[in-house]
């Protein structure tokens, strides 16, 4: 007997529910991007004075900053030699008391003058630069390129303080906090070309980048990463630029740099795991990608529009940030996301309602995401380190603003 055409409609119907559900059922939910480890243990080191010089700063109790030649560190104290012991006077700026010094007499005398300062590394002022403005990097490592579905190396502003290595983040649990390692670099001079760039002093530093993934998906362009919307303001959070407790001044800093080791442990389980010699660009390449981006005011922020940097150079107040490495906790959407957000669009009118499929999907997936508990959250400790550019300690916090 054949069937009738109610019958068929209604088995098509429940077979094309049964199929939908498995495909939603079976799909993975990644809760952060896999990442590849070296074998051996990443340990913390102090450079060589002859490669390189490892500074650090604190401020005494007569309010004076006072600047180390730093030889030791085991995790939670800092020994090292006062400048002032060489003959430098005491200076907020670590170029101009590194100036002071000749580098050969240093190494010369170095074995001479003993150790005078122990100091706590929760003491230590933040490495970073004094600015509001640096040069954030979008995919500069391959394997986050294609994390992030990205096919080119992108600037942005990131506006905020250096923070110490010793500090804390807040988030609410109905945030997407992520959270990124990252190397920096900062100058002694104004950075205008690159000519500037390679006889510029160049100090570097570890630093971490955090993200609030919601801020990025709601105003990104992820069709053109490049158009400056979004990173900005999911990058400029309180708090969002901690650094490391090391300034280090390398003889070869392209060297040390591609040698520089730097990983991410999020509640002590490792997640990203790079060395410099990864990136894409280079410092140099960063400079000169930054420098030829400038002129016009076409990155958004807060509601406005401004320019890479306030002046038509890289200051010596602002940082030069490297990008991350593969490893962050974002993913992009899965299949279930895709089945989910289809529905939703669905019941809400489809193209009747007046509202594109990102207006709605995009509600639907942060939902999924909050729901996934997979993000930073209070309570939560991310710590990066790097070979020889120290460590930083970041507690996250609740955020009792955010709920």
């Amino acid at each position: 007997m054949p069937m009738r055409p109610l019958t068929y409609s209604a088995a098509v119907a429940a077979t094309l529910v049964l199929a939908t559900y498995i495909a939603w059922f079976t799909s993975d939910d990644p809760q952060f991007n896999p990442a590849t480890f070296e074998a051996e243990p990443l340990q913390i080191h102090i450079a060589p004075f002859e490669e390189a010089l490892t500074l650090a700063q604190f401020r005494n109790g007569l309010g004076e900053i006072v600047t180390i030649l730093v030889v030791d560190y085991d995790g939670e104290t800092v020994t090292g030699i006062d400048f002032a012991d060489f003959g430098a006077a005491r200076l907020e700026d670590p170029f101009q008391v590194l100036a002071q010094v000749d580098k050969a007499d240093l190494l010369a005398t170095k074995d001479q003058l003993k150790a005078t300062v122990e100091i706590s590394v929760e003491r230590l002022l933040p490495t970073g630069p004094p600015g509001m403005r640096h040069i954030g990097i979008g995919t500069n490592f391959p394997e986050h390129a294609e994390e992030a579905m990205s096919d080119s190396v992108f600037v942005f502003p990131k506006f905020g303080t250096a923070t110490p290595s010793r500090t804390s983040v807040a988030a609410s649990p109905s945030d997407l906090m992520d959270y990124e390692i990252e190397l920096c670099a900062r100058f002694d001079r104004p950075i205008s070309s690159l000519v500037d760039f390679d006889v510029a002093v160049k100090g570097f530093f570890l630093c971490g980048d955090f993200t609030d993934r919601i801020a990025l998906l709601e105003l990104a362009d992820f069709d053109n990463l490049d158009s400056g919307y979004g990173f900005s303001d999911a990058k400029s959070g309180q708090g969002f630029f901690p650094t490391g407790p090391f300034l280090v001044v390398p003889d070869d800093w392209a060297s040390f740099i591609a040698d520089t080791r730097m990983m991410t442990e999020h509640n002590g389980q490792p997640r990203q795991d790079a060395r410099g010699e990864e990136m894409i660009l280079d410092f140099r390449g960063l400079a000169q990608k930054a420098l030829g981006d400038m002129s016009a005011p076409r990155f958004y922020f807060d509601g406005d529009f401004f320019k890479l940097t306030p002046e038509p150079y890289i200051a010596p107040s602002t940082t030069l940030m490297s990008g991350t490495s593969e490893g962050v906790i974002f993913t992009t959407p899965r299949r279930h996301d895709y089945i989910e957000i289809f529905l939703a669009y669905l019941a809400s009118g489809g193209p009747l309602s007046g509202k594109s499929l990102s207006d709605v999907g995009i509600p639907v997936f942060v939902e999924n995401e909050v729901a996934g508990g997979h993000f930073l959250k209070p309570g939560d400790v991310v710590t990066y380190r790097s070979s020889t550019l120290g460590d930083i300690v970041v507690d996250i916090v609740l955020d009792d603003e955010g709920g």
